[in-house]
């Protein structure tokens, strides 16, 4: 598939208003025909029975949690009105003329895209149809500002002793961590393709070390950088440039596959990945602070278990954890996890549940701070981070739950669960008063 097909703007750009414009244009050619008494009843009916049909599959699909999640409202809409387009285009190739059959073929066509067009926009994860299919089309990253040597963490904090150049570009940048600066598994783990955001304080020419933030998305899902470099740019825009050193790594190794975030015969070291090779590579290849306060990890649904599996085994290496809408414990929204990465050894998988963990590091957690936010709407993950916030705050960390108002488990609730933890961390770490 031709790169330029897969980084087209499925949000923002004029592709979403092509096809809607198509659609629409067709369903009013298809309605001006002129409206003999059996062509009108047949219209009505495919009109209604097409409404119907795409209503009762999103309320088939949510009564069956097929998808785990609760459908967006807009879902409804989308579907209702785009089967009610295709049963109009399907009706009419019935007594037409030739080119209202090819205006009604175009039409099932631009109906079908325009679903998929809207229902992407109320889910808001992916911006473009690499982000659909998970293929990462970015360009490298390009040079880093190399680490200081024999750096000490300076005690007042950058706030108080930056001000940011001239020259600072108004936007950070982000890329593909490839070739010279490919982040790789020593463990027998196969990642995709990492990428890697640096706010604008870190491309000046001289730039301050800056704090790190390790985020995963969920599962499926690949290391879609757009939610998160979205939200940041606007907090680096209102702090004088400053934020986080972002990496948005792969912790499944495939769109659908669950490694349960530890090492394991079946997917490799992806434990191993996460807490060791990564942090070697920040240390060797960016300029960021060294003490476990100024590095978080977090992550999105899958990635948001991931991430309080992480924080709360290795303290001595991520003094904060933030999740949006996170899964509570790996494995709980795919409970066939346990067979495939424990080999049905259910003591193990419960091993490796945060309650459990945080058990085995009494006192460990002083001074960490820990954000777990959800969607207000979100009924299943909603309760369950209240829980795991509980859990947190009960074993030593300082611990936000947050509910997004009005958002469910989608992009919503991302978006506003990164804005939650940016806006309580963005002190913590010295980056704002």
């Amino acid at each position: 598939m031709p790169r330029w097909l897969l980084e087209l703007d499925l949000v923002d750009g004029p592709v979403p208003w092509i096809i809607w414009g198509i659609a629409a244009a067709g369903v009013v050619i298809l309605f001006l025909r002129r409206p003999k008494p059996r062509r009108v009843v047949r219209t009505f009916i495919a009109v209604v029975v097409g409404a119907l049909v795409g209503w009762f599959l999103v309320v088939w699909v949510d009564a069956a949690d097929l998808f785990g999640v609760p459908m967006p409202d807009s879902v409804k809409w989308w579907t209702t009105g785009g089967f009610a387009a295709i049963g109009l285009a399907i009706v009419t190739l019935w007594d037409s003329r030739w080119w209202q059959k090819a205006v009604a073929i175009i039409t099932v066509i631009a109906a079908t895209l325009s679903m998929g067009l809207g229902i992407n926009q109320a889910f808001a994860l992916d911006r473009t149809l690499g982000d659909i299919l998970g293929i990462n089309t970015l360009d490298g990253i390009g040079s880093l500002a190399p680490p200081l040597k024999n750096q000490a963490d300076p005690a007042q904090p950058l706030v108080d002793r930056w001000t940011p150049p001239a020259d600072m570009p108004k936007t950070g940048r982000f890329g593909a961590l490839k070739g010279a600066l490919a982040l790789r598994s020593s463990a027998g783990f196969h990642p995709r393709t990492g990428t890697l955001y640096l706010p604008p304080a870190a491309l000046v020419k001289d730039p301050p070390a800056l704090p790190v933030f390790v985020f995963m998305m969920g599962l499926p899902g690949y290391p879609n950088p757009h939610p998160i470099v979205d939200v940041l740019d606007k907090f680096a825009a209102k702090h004088d440039g400053l934020a986080p050193i972002v990496l948005i790594a792969d912790q499944l190794g495939a769109e659908n596959q669950n490694p349960g975030c530890v090492d394991s015969a079946a997917y490799g070291g992806v434990e191993t990945y996460f807490n060791k090779d990564i942090p070697e590579w920040i240390r060797t290849h960016a300029r960021v602070l060294q003490d476990p306060k100024y590095w978080t990890i977090g992550g999105y649904s899958n990635g948001g278990a991931c991430a309080f599996i992480y924080g709360a085994r290795h303290p001595d290496l991520w003094g904060n954890i933030a999740t949006a809408s996170g899964e509570p414990w790996a494995g709980f929204g795919d409970p066939k996890s346990v067979q495939k990465v424990y080999g049905g050894d259910q003591e193990a998988f419960d091993a490796n549940k945060p309650e459990a963990i945080l058990a085995e590091h009494p006192g460990a957690y002083a001074g960490h701070v820990a954000v777990f936010a959800a969607g207000e709407l979100d009924h299943k993950y909603g309760p369950a981070n209240r829980v795991s916030a509980d859990i947190a705050e009960a074993a030593g960390f300082d611990t936000t739950y947050y509910l997004v108002p009005g958002a469910t488990h989608t992009g919503p609730g991302l978006v506003g669960g990164l804005e939650k933890a940016f806006e309580v961390l963005y002190p913590h770490w010295g980056l704002a008063r």
